[in-house]
């Protein structure tokens, strides 16, 4: 019987199309034989949606552009040394985003995980065996309550305790000989109270290294060097969103000698803290190219795109009697336009149900609630399917508001 890596390894060495679901298994059986692509997905009885939510991981984040997609075919059909691949990938990076040092991590978790590490371990590669067991290291890293995110526990993997403040005498009161770090989450910067630029000079004059979480938090593209040239020791994002590198890549971006710590609590190394979190070689090339086309792109161009689409969608709403709509740009996180969709007496009962009746569609389509309110992402679709988005939500909010 095979297994669920080996059945993934084998999927993953596929062209993979894009279909919906309803066509039986024999039916695609007999069109590979046929000489036509296979719809892996209609195989396996899984449906493929319309993504008009966001880069998301439980919806797989983002598509993989053809310049990434031809970077990992490429890397497929190779050996190299890994190590070797990682230097140079990390040295090309750095060099792009104005770093002192980057790496390619699985997923920006991992990095959190790995630039945790780096921090208690240094090169020492006794204390890397040790991990989580902190007895010969310092504990506790400093984080603003308002902070506190459902992604911390990968800091927590490595075994410290996270020691909460509101002010920045609260900051001057906890730092003591066992504290490691400070944590800071960029998408909660507000409400924290402490500011990014605070929070870093508090760590400058206590000798303590600061680590800025920001997976979500490009677009905009100069933030790949905001918070580094700020003065944050490191700084992890996520791969597979905005960037639509593989959506199981990441990036950690730092202090060079943090950076080097870092690898050596990663793959291919054995007995870290970070064995598990392997980056294959065509991950690390293709989180390469989605780099350097995303860097190069013109965003003023996209941004526009996204403003059509959105108020396409808008006016499409509005359209329906006692339905309200705006269009919006979250101030940190997916900072890109969103719309924002209410109606007379409608509850979060009732969006709910309209986000269930958009998934059960024909075709399907991925929207959110937040509470009362639906919203929807346009970034993550493909050229036409605003129209298709528009047309089906009008017609699902005439039947629900």
């Amino acid at each position: 019987m095979w297994s669920r890596r080996r059945f993934l390894e084998a999927v993953s060495a596929l062209p993979v199309t894009f279909g919906f679901a309803g066509t039986a298994a024999p039916a695609a059986a007999a069109k590979a034989a046929a000489g036509k692509a296979r719809d892996y997905f209609a195989e396996l009885g899984v449906r493929p949606f319309i993504n008009a939510a966001g880069t998301y991981t439980a919806m797989t984040a983002s598509l993989m552009p053809p310049e990434v997609i031809a970077a990992y075919e490429f890397a497929s059909k190779h050996f190299v040394m890994l190590d070797e691949l990682h230097d140079k990938v990390g040295e090309r990076i750095a060099t792009l985003l104005r770093a002192e040092g980057a790496m390619v991590t699985c997923g920006a978790a991992s990095a959190l995980t790995l630039g945790t590490a780096a921090v208690l371990t240094g090169k020492d590669t006794q204390k890397m065996v040790e991990l989580p067991n902190l007895a010969n290291m310092k504990s506790e890293v400093i984080i603003q309550k308002a902070h506190r995110f459902g992604y911390d526990h990968a800091v927590r993997n490595c075994g410290v305790r996270l020691v909460e403040v509101e002010t920045p005498e609260d900051v001057d009161r906890a730092v003591n000989d066992k504290t490691a770090m400070m944590l800071f989450y960029n998408a909660a910067a507000p409400p924290g109270p402490i500011p990014d630029v605070e929070f870093v000079r508090l760590g400058k004059k206590h000798g303590i290294p600061t680590f800025n979480d920001a997976a979500a938090d490009v677009p905009p593209v100069e933030n790949f060097w905001k918070y580094t040239g700020m003065g944050f020791d490191l700084v992890a994002f996520s791969g597979g969103k905005g960037i639509r590198g593989p959506q199981s890549a990441g990036l950690l971006l730092g202090r060079k000698d943090l950076i080097e710590a870092a690898r050596l609590n990663a793959p291919p190394n054995g007995n870290t803290v970070g064995r598990g979190m392997k980056v294959n070689k065509e991950e690390m090339l293709g989180m390469l190219v989605a780099l350097e086309r995303f860097v190069k792109m013109d965003h003023a161009l996209e941004g526009k795109e996204f403003e059509r689409r959105a108020e396409l969608i808008r006016a499409s709403a509005t359209a329906v009697p006692g339905v309200k709509a705006e269009v919006f740009v979250p101030p940190v996180s997916n900072h890109v336009p969103h719309i924002r969709v209410t109606w007379d007496g409608g509850d979060e009962a009732a969006a709910a149900a309209v986000v269930k009746a958009m998934k059960d569609g024909e075709p399907s389509i991925a929207i959110r609630n937040e509470k009362e309110a639906l919203v929807v992402g346009v970034w993550m679709m493909q050229p036409g399917e605003d129209k298709v988005v528009a047309r089906r939500l009008r017609q699902v909010l005439e039947k629900k508001a």
